[in-house]
């Protein structure tokens, strides 16, 4: 026997013994979820194949744009997040790796002096100590009658692409926690521009009511009721500006530019990104990542069953070796030093007080658990569209509603400000103008980011965004 032969015998068998097995344990069907076919908040069609994946593009902001590719270069769960990817493919390597022989060189040297006033006389002449050179190459391999290193890489495939959703997801909610802080400070900006705006009328406000004071027009109390308006409004913008420098860290701290300095903007410069029309399909929620990863890990335990069923049964090996030994080193080629062996081993459970059927029972119970996790992740996928739809739809009549009374508030500032000066009216009416004005404005600034933030949440939510010109 060649050394040629005996290892193609090792690779080409264990494939031909293989063609015909069957595994053991049972093939993965997706389960069917009683789901309606489109959400009950749409309201338009889309379809499924329509999403976006660089969605935040759709606010058409190039900052936003620099934060994002920052983010994604920068950012440690996402760092953390490829590495897992790395772990699981090396994992994924090393159980393909056991489908094939593996073949070993061992090699040996040795000196050693043997007795010679033992049971075994020694002949006259002979010399107690001997040398002896070995050299051969080996190999094993497990035939996968029922199929368990095969259901191991189907467990390690799935892990694999597991890891790369979870990456999504992580990526998905970056970009996502980015985005909102992002609106969120320039809602800030908008906010901080406002009350700076009303503490230089209430400033001017409160010169007058000091004019009018000296000039015995109106009382003390003007002007405390002025100074206590404008102290107020020193205080809210003071927080407004600590607010707008705690996002600006964080956003710093998830782009990983901790120098990161944004310069200032206005949120109603934003347009907004497009709402889905009537029926959008729920077959969108299965480009969701979480809920992708979810299926993976039941595919994954899915396959774990059948390991644990294959372990039930015997496991068969082969063994072959061919090499030379010899007591010079310069024989340990030669023909006549040649050694082989070629061997079939089965190992067949007999007894073990339930220990492999117990660990049928314990893959069976995390496959019921995976798929209750599964299930539980398209019904909260399902359940955050809904929400997120209902959330852009509402936020934008509110938004509509308080770009009325803004206007409306401005004009009655103006008129309550006319009345004081032409002495008609007290200072408290435009006091109340003032603190309306304010109100409604920085209510509308907020309802504006809240409109923007269901957006990203609803992008979120659907995995991504939808492929329609933006409605501004």
């Amino acid at each position: 026997m060649r050394l040629k032969q005996l290892i193609a015998m090792s690779v080409v068998l264990p494939s031909l013994l293989l063609g015909g097995c069957q595994m053991i344990g049972p093939d993965y069907f997706r389960p069917k979820q009683a789901l309606p076919d489109s959400f009950q908040e749409a309201q338009a069609s889309v379809s499924s194949e329509a999403l976006n994946n660089h969605w935040w593009t759709l606010y058409h902001d190039p900052v936003l744009d620099d934060l994002i590719e920052k983010a994604s270069k920068n950012n440690t769960d996402l760092k953390i997040a490829v590495a897992r990817i790395e772990e699981a493919d090396g994992y994924l390597r090393e159980v393909g790796a056991a489908l094939f022989p593996q073949v070993n060189l061992d090699s040996s040297a040795s000196r050693y002096r043997v007795t010679e006033l033992g049971a075994v006389p020694m002949f006259n002449g002979m010399n107690p100590t001997r040398s002896n050179y070995n050299i051969k190459l080996g190999t094993t391999f497990e035939l996968d009658f029922w199929g368990k290193l095969r259901r191991t890489q189907e467990s390690a495939r799935a892990q694999a692409l597991a890891s790369r959703f979870a990456k999504d997801t992580v990526d998905l909610s970056l970009k996502s926690l980015v985005t909102g802080d992002y609106l969120l400070l320039r809602s800030l900006e908008a906010q901080i521009a406002i009350s700076a705006s009303s503490m230089q009328s209430r400033e001017d406000s409160l010169a007058l009511t000091k004019r009018r004071l000296e000039g015995g027009v109106s009382s003390a109390l003007d002007v405390h009721q002025a100074e206590v308006a404008y102290s107020n409004l020193k205080a809210q913008l003071a927080d407004l500006t600590r607010q707008r420098a705690i996002i600006e860290h964080q956003l710093a701290v998830l782009t990983g530019d901790l120098s990161l300095k944004i310069a200032a903007g206005d949120i109603k410069a934003l347009p907004i990104p497009p709402v889905p029309p009537t029926g959008l399909p729920s077959a969108m929620l299965e480009g969701r990542p979480d809920v992708r990863q979810a299926e993976q890990n039941l595919i994954a335990a899915n396959a774990r069953i059948g390991v644990a069923k294959a372990a039930l049964f015997p496991t068969i090996s082969l063994t072959a070796g061919l090499g030379g030994e010899s007591k010079d080193l310069g024989d340990v080629l030669k023909s006549a030093a040649r050694i082989w062996n070629g061997g079939l081993s089965l190992n067949l459970p007999v007894f073990d007080s339930g220990r492999l059927s117990s660990k049928v029972d314990q893959a069976s119970a995390q496959q019921k658990q995976l798929l209750a996790s599964y299930e539980s992740a398209v019904q909260h996928a399902f359940e955050e569209v809904n929400d997120a739809l209902v959330n852009v739809r509402q936020n934008t009549e509110r938004e509509a509603a308080l770009a009325a009374g803004q206007g409306s508030a401005t004009k009655a500032l103006e008129i309550a400000n006319n009345r004081y000066k032409s002495g008609y009216t007290g200072y408290l009416e435009v006091l109340d103008a003032q603190r309306v004005f304010n109100d409604v404005s920085l209510a509308y600034v907020q309802s504006r980011q809240a409109r923007l933030a269901s957006t990203v949440e609803l992008f979120k939510a659907l995995g991504g965004g939808w492929k329609e010109a933006a409605n501004k």
